[in-house]
């Protein structure tokens, strides 16, 4: 296995966090819409970055960048989020850096992501999340998880 850890994210992160939501096939999966430049790293700077309550941590896989997770309060509940670089997927990085992320939120956690993307969605679930409904915007379905507070300990 390779070594992932997290980290802070440092300003240069961002440039590689941009190109890998570019990425075709993570568009296509996540059935979330890439941004434009400007777009993206307002959103990060102000919205990620800028959120004194969320959290956003920088994936490595020895050393490189491999992609992002982050979790941010909406209405009353948390939620949890993460973006890997393609040639990381199958590896075994999302769910190490998952649990490593889950240690450190000892909270209960949500998460909302498009029911077609079924890597995504057993990766939640190695990490101890659970099913709890689904929900529709247009024509998409999208799978609701939740972990409870200490869960991730067990996982």
């Amino acid at each position: 296995m390779t070594d992932v850890l997290l980290r802070d994210v440092d300003d240069a992160d961002l440039e590689v966090f941009y190109e890998q939501q570019r990425e075709e096939e993570a568009v296509r999966r996540a059935r979330f819409p890439a941004r434009d430049r400007d777009r993206f790293l307002t959103h990060w700077r102000t919205k990620v970055l800028g959120n004194p309550t969320g959290r956003a941590q920088t994936v490595t896989v020895d050393g490189e960048v491999a992609g992002n997770i982050v979790a941010w309060w909406q209405d009353d509940k948390r939620f949890v989020g993460y973006w890997y670089g393609q040639r990381f997927w199958g590896r075994g990085v999302g769910t190490a850096a998952l649990r490593q992320f889950l240690r450190r939120e000892q909270v209960r956690l949500h998460a909302d992501l498009f029911a077609g993307n079924t890597a995504s969605v057993r990766l939640l679930e190695r990490c101890g999340f659970r099913r709890v409904g689904t929900e529709h915007d247009g024509d998409l379905e999208f799978a609701v998880l939740k972990l409870d507070e200490g869960a991730a300990d067990e996982s």
